[in-house]
């Protein structure tokens, strides 16, 4: 786990709201405080489709809704959102640096994102399903994240 300080929020929130930097990742849940808390579970409700659907919605299906509650004259008291990286790229991940993991070990790759009407910071998390001494895959995770932000221009520092 690493938490990292967000020296620019109105880039991260161009990021977060206006663009497709964060859109593969699963929405795991939300909390925005504005003139109401406004509370989002990003479970899939399986009997709302006709179609089988399972597990969690793509941030990219929630951001217009949540930059509709967070836009407008004010800033918000508070927000944060939980993000974990998809199966799929939780597979690629342990496929490309050689882990002794299988994607089906792994609950989830976390970002929380936490805003509290002052400062904006993002702290990893990582749970598994079956019990591990290896920290390998937690190790690959938080020296990731920090790449994800460089490589889209999101300036942060390490918080202690």
């Amino acid at each position: 786990m690493i938490a990292l300080q967000l020296k620019n929020t109105k880039n991260f929130m161009t990021h977060l709201l206006l663009s497709d930097t964060f859109d593969n990742f699963l929405f795991i849940e939300g909390e925005i405080v504005t003139f109401n808390t406004f509370t989002i579970d990003g479970y899939i409700q399986k009997r709302f489709y006709e179609e089988s659907m399972d597990g969690y919605s793509s941030w990219k299906q929630l951001r217009e809704l949540c930059f509709s509650i967070i836009k407008g004259k004010r800033t918000p008291l508070s927000f944060r959102f939980v993000f974990s990286l998809s199966p799929e790229n939780i597979a690629r991940l342990i496929e490309q640096k050689g882990l002794d993991f299988q994607a089906a070990d792994v609950q989830g790759l976390y970002l929380n994102i936490r805003f509290d009407g002052a400062r904006l910071q993002c702290i990893t998390g990582t749970s598994l399903n079956t019990f591990s001494m290896d920290k390998s895959l937690e190790r690959e995770w938080d020296a990731m994240v920090p790449r994800f932000f460089d490589k889209k221009g999101l300036a942060f520092e390490p918080e202690e």
